[in-house]
């Protein structure tokens, strides 16, 4: 019984909700990005529109927008369910917080396989983790119109809902 409760009590917290729903999409990207890697994408490279691409920048830019696809889902209903603004500006605004995280992601991946020459799995999977902590409160305030302060003040508040 007090495992329920205390099951109950940690969902009731936003950042333990915004673990798991990233924690999802975390899984998600990680296991796309490997089976790209290792089966789909078995070339070093690939030439696409006149472009030479690493078969692991490949595997990213795939892996990375399923990742997100599943973490925008989860996080709309999940995490920030109280959020007044529209899907569709939602989405529009998580995407345009995900192409941002999809550079630093790529810059950090190719910095930690060219110049540290980890191997490619492992450095997306610290590359993820490493720039985890900034998109929770930028998908807060911006992605979700919530306020940091606002949700704080309603949160203690005895007449919130």
């Amino acid at each position: 019984m007090t495992k329920i409760t205390l099951g109950k009590e940690l969902l009731k917290n936003q950042v333990i909700r915004f673990v798991l729903s990233a924690g999802a999409g975390f899984l998600v990207d990680i296991s796309v990005f490997y089976l790209f890697y290792h089966n789909l994408l078995t070339q070093k490279t690939y030439n696409i529109l006149s472009l030479i691409v690493r078969n692991s920048t490949l595997s990213l830019s795939i892996s990375f927008f399923l990742g997100v696809l599943v973490n925008f889902s989860i996080t709309r209903y999940f995490v920030f369910s109280e959020s007044k603004s529209s899907s569709s500006k939602q989405f529009f605004r998580f995407i345009s917080v995900a192409l941002i995280g999809y550079f630093a992601n790529l810059g950090v991946l190719q910095l930690f396989i060219k110049y540290f020459h980890m191997y490619p799995p492992v450095a997306r999977i610290i590359t993820a983790l490493s720039l985890f902590f900034a998109s929770y409160f930028v998908h807060k305030a911006f992605s979700f119109s919530l306020s940091l302060r606002h949700h704080a003040t309603r949160k203690s508040s005895p007449t919130s809902n």
